[in-house]
Formats: C-alpha cells, sequence, structure tokens
C-alpha cells in the first residue's frame, strides 16, 4: 500500500518539528512517496529520480536570493519531487512568500518545520517501510519488464509494448519524440473498454491512449511521469505515464524506468533514425571541427537546412545538455525554418536558419524565446551573429563560444550598466570585446584604456571608488544621465556630482568632442583587462 505524504506527517518523528503546510496542502493527503532524502545543496533537483519528500534546514536558502529560491522551487517540482519540508530557525526564520508562492503555482507540497528534529532519524524511521514497499514495486516492475520483452521478442508494436506497462501501472502510457508528437500509446484495459463502449465498438484489446500533450486536470488530479528514453546514449524520447488518483505512483515510476532499455531497442528496431536527423548531427560535428564549406554544404542539404539561409548558431554549456535538448529543439523548432542540433558532453550546439527578410527581428524572437525557456534557468548560453549561409556557420559557432568566455571571465561580467547577464547572451552585445581579444593583444588593450582613463583609474585606486563603473553605465546608456542613474541606483543630484568629477579626470564633457567613442571603447576594454 503507498505510503502518503500525510501518514509521514503524522509519524512521531516528524510531529515533533511541529511541520506546518504552507503551500500544495490540497495534494498533501494523497502524495505518495518514494523516499526521504535531505539535502542543503540547492542544485540537488538533477540528482533526485521523483517522489522524495525533501528535507532541508534552509542555511543555503537563507543565503540565496529571491531569484535562486523560486528557482529551486521550480526544479524540484519540474523533478517530480513530492514534496518539501524546510526547517525554519535562526538562519531562516520563517518561509519566503515568494517560495510559498512559487511552491502553491507549481503544485508542490511545502512545509514549514518550526522545531529542530535529527533529520538522520526521521529517514532512518520512515525510510525502512518506504523499503519494504519498493522491494513489492521491483518485483512487479521486473514482471513487467520481462513481459514487455516477450512481447518484443514476438514481434509486437509499441503500441502492445506499452499496454503490458499500462496494464500493471494501471496508467494510461504513451510514449513521445522530443518534438511532442506521440509515437506510441495504450490506455488500462478498462479504460479502453469503457472507450469503446462509449464508442460503440467491440473487440477492443486496450491498445489506446492520450496523446503526448495529456496532462492532469484539477478535477482527476492524476499525476503525470516523465522519464527520459535515450537510445544509444542520445536522449529520443519521453515516456509519459498519467497515473489516476488511488493507483500506485512509485510503481508506475518504477516500473517506467525498467521499461527504457526495452523500449529503447524497440526504437532502434522499429524507427530508426532518419537521414535528416543523422545529418544534422553530421553537420553540427562539422561545423564545429571547422570542415571545408563543400562539405557543410552537403550535409546541410541532407539535413533539410538551406544552404544560402541566413541563420545562427546557439551554444549552450551546462552539466545536463541533453535534458535541454528537447526544449531548445521545440523552440528552435517554432521559430526557425529548419534547425540541427548535437550534443557534446556539457555542450549543446544549434544551428538555426532564419527567414530570409527581417533576419535581425527573426534572430530576437529566437533569442527572446530562450531567455523565457524555464529549462535554461542555471546555464550559460549564447546566440552568435547571423552569417550569410552554412558555409559561415563556423564562424557564428566560434563567436559565439568566445562570448560565452567572456561571460564566463571572473573580471568580466558583460557589457550593461549593472555589469550582468541572464543565462542567454547576444553575442553582438560582446562585439566590441570580440573584436579587441582577437585584434589587439593585451599589452595594446592596456596601453589604450591607460591613455584614455588613466586619471579616472588612479582616482578609482587611490580612494576606493567606483567612477568607472559610473562612466560605463552612463556610456552604456546612451548617455542619458537619468536612465544610468536610475540603473546605478543613484540620485540623480549625486549622478550629476560623479560625472563632474569624471569630466574633471577625462578632460571635459566627451559630448562636445570626437572622444566620446573612445571614451566608451576604453571602458568596454577594461573590463577584459
Amino acid at each position: 500500500m503507498p505510503i502518503r505524504l500525510q501518514d509521514v506527517l503524522n509519524h512521531p518523528t516528524l510531529t515533533a518539528a511541529d511541520p506546518l503546510i504552507r503551500a500544495g496542502a490540497g495534494n498533501a493527503a494523497r502524495t505518495q512517496l518514494r523516499w526521504i532524502h535531505s539535502s542543503e545543496i540547492l542544485d540537488i533537483a538533477p540528482l533526485l529520480d521523483g517522489g522524495e519528500l525533501l528535507l532541508t534546514g534552509g542555511e543555503a536558502l537563507a543565503l540565496a536570493s529571491e531569484e535562486r529560491r523560486v528557482t529551486y522551487i521550480r526544479q524540484l517540482a519540474e523533478r517530480g519531487v513530492a514534496a518539501l519540508a524546510i526547517e525554519t530557525g535562526v538562519a531562516l526564520p520563517s518561509l519566503p512568500s515568494s517560495m510559498v508562492s512559487a511552491a502553491e503555482a507549481a503544485g508542490l507540497p511545502l512545509i514549514e518545520l518550526r522545531k529542530v528534529v535529527p533529520f538522520v532519524s526521521v529517514m532512518q524511521a520512515i525510510n525502512s517501510s518506504l523499503v519494504s514497499e519498493s522491494v513489492s514495486q521491483l518485483r512487479q516492475a521486473d514482471e513487467a519488464s520481462h513481459a514487455m520483452a516477450v512481447e518484443l521478442a514476438h514481434g509486437g508494436s509499441l503500441d502492445r509494448i506499452l499496454a503490458v506497462l499500462a496494464g500493471i501501472t494501471h496508467a494510461e502510457v504513451t510514449l513521445a519524440s522530443l518534438t511532442g508528437a506521440t509515437l506510441a500509446s495504450a490506455a488500462p484495459a478498462h479504460d479502453a473498454a469503457d472507450a469503446a463502449g462509449a464508442a460503440g465498438v467491440t473487440g477492443v484489446t486496450g491498445v489506446t491512449g492520450p496523446t503526448a500533450e495529456s496532462a492532469p486536470t484539477p478535477e482527476d488530479h492524476a499525476r503525470l511521469i516523465h522519464i527520459d528514453v535515450p537510445v544509444r546514449g542520445i536522449l529520443a524520447a519521453q515516456l509519459l505515464l498519467r497515473v489516476p488518483p488511488g493507483e500506485d505512483e512509485n510503481l508506475a515510476r518504477t516500473a517506467g524506468k525498467r521499461s527504457v532499455d526495452i523500449l529503447a531497442l524497440a526504437m532502434l528496431q522499429r524507427m530508426s533514425p532518419g537521414l535528416r536527423e543523422v545529418a544534422g548531427a553530421a553537420l553540427i560535428r562539422a561545423i564545429d571541427s571547422g570542415s571545408q564549406p563543400w562539405r557543410l554544404q552537403q550535409l546541410a542539404s541532407a539535413a533539410g537546412i538551406p544552404v544560402s539561409a541566413p541563420l545562427v548558431a546557439v551554444v549552450v554549456r551546462s552539466e545536463i545538455s541533453q535534458q535541454l535538448r528537447a526544449s531548445v529543439e521545440q523552440h528552435l523548432a517554432r521559430v526557425a525554418r529548419s534547425h540541427a542540433t548535437y550534443v557534446d558532453n556539457a555542450e549543446l550546439l544549434a544551428v538555426a536558419s532564419l527567414a530570409g527578410e527581417a533576419t535581425e527581428a527573426s534572430r530576437q524572437v529566437l533569442l527572446a524565446g530562450l531567455m523565457e525557456l524555464p529549462a535554461m534557468a542555471g546555464t550559460l548560453a549564447a546566440v552568435g551573429p547571423v552569417v550569410a549561409g552554412i558555409a559561415d556557420a563556423p564562424w557564428s559557432v566560434s563567436e559565439a563560444k568566445l562570448t560565452l568566455e567572456l561571460a564566463d571571465s571572473p573580471r568580466h561580467s558583460g557589457p550593461g550598466s549593472d555589469g550582468g547577464h541572464g543565462p542567454v547572451i547576444d553575442a553582438e552585445v560582446f562585439a566590441v570585446e570580440r573584436l579587441a581579444v582577437q585584434a589587439l593583444d593585451p599589452d595594446q588593450r592596456r596601453n589604450f584604456v591607460r591613455r584614455q582613463l588613466g586619471a579616472l583609474l588612479d582616482h578609482d585606486a587611490q580612494r576606493n571608488s567606483r567612477l568607472l563603473d559610473t562612466l560605463a553605465a552612463w556610456l552604456d546608456c546612451g548617455c542619458n544621465t537619468a536612465h544610468a542613474a536610475r540603473e546605478l541606483h543613484l540620485e540623480r543630484q549625486s549622478m550629476h556630482q560623479r560625472l563632474r568629477r569624471i569630466f574633471e579626470l577625462c578632460g571635459g564633457d566627451p559630448r562636445d568632442t570626437g572622444r566620446l567613442a573612445a571614451l566608451h571603447l576604453a571602458t568596454r576594454l577594461a573590463r577584459l583587462a
């Protein structure tokens, strides 16, 4: 019998912590647990399998920004974590309202532990019961895996293979491609029979089911479990199990994971990768290695990418690049004429062809969409410059990679009045820096900065002031004093006083001379020094 969150909260080891459900209370009674885990690491989500009650002392959260706290909640919810319990006290007196709101929106039960209890004792007491439950689930999952293997050996279709899984888990099961298309589906026999009866059909064998977009509704509170299905080490599909209320979610999750290898083998036998996908991966590898233009043109044609169409490169660096691939590909499919992607260790590379007209507008749409992808949180990505055709794609890739190196430099936080940047960076924002590091050696850059800003740099060093940052913000804002003051969180009068001192050190107001461009260049190069 599944162990539920409410049962655990009533266990003596946790009642001593005086738990209070702060968000997702409506889900607590029916939330099933697979395991109890404790961690203070904020990037724990990728290391979890789903179904866990996560315990944390809150010390890391106390030091994190509001944005990071909200991201933490969202990542746990997306990973399928059953609930999060946070101990409040000296480090974290109360749960931030932003976290409560984010948990409520995500449907993640959020529990405040108002008294200190030893997490080890809690885990030892409750996980022992969960282990006993998991033994039964593993036995049933192995039975399902064996039955699916038999169906595969007898030449059964993907639908029939999934029907075995649906019958044991009592869940609606869908195998979906990375673009969301349904490859196969099945429902429990009683669901299929009900559907057939409603349609006046007889003789249904239980092979039917939802589309890849099926999602739980507030009325039935079904749980949707996502499981990645890699083929030869490359993420190829997702297995979706829609578990009705009252059924064992942990059994569905365990059986689904045990079926991954069989589904991968079935996909290899029945749905080998098409020429376009193979050519796309080969094209990206050729671009990254700097192959000859004729080879790139040959592969681009096979991959469905116009040889002479404008395109941009996208480079993403993350420890979970393989998991990000589906989200990035879905976005590119929406905004680009055609695209190709390839993952190499922690780097995701992509090229996307743009519409022939208004290419810069198309690029901005692509860039903005990547910035809005929830999956991009915690990554570092860059969109390269537009190039005229596939022959110039290696340059766009190399410029995107250089942008990432510049943005990730500990001494350079990027152009902009606040010096910061988000997870997705426009390579064109770093055009000056890219040109400088490629065309000027370090000594030339230092000498130029010194000639333009020497007195200002000496003043900052002697007074421990930040006039250079003020000048950079003012120039980045187009010499708009009011805008720069807002960006720096200064009173306008303070901003004017700083500018007067800056002008004294720099030989006057540069707006009345031809020195404005030189000063702006020098402030940008100073960040590379």
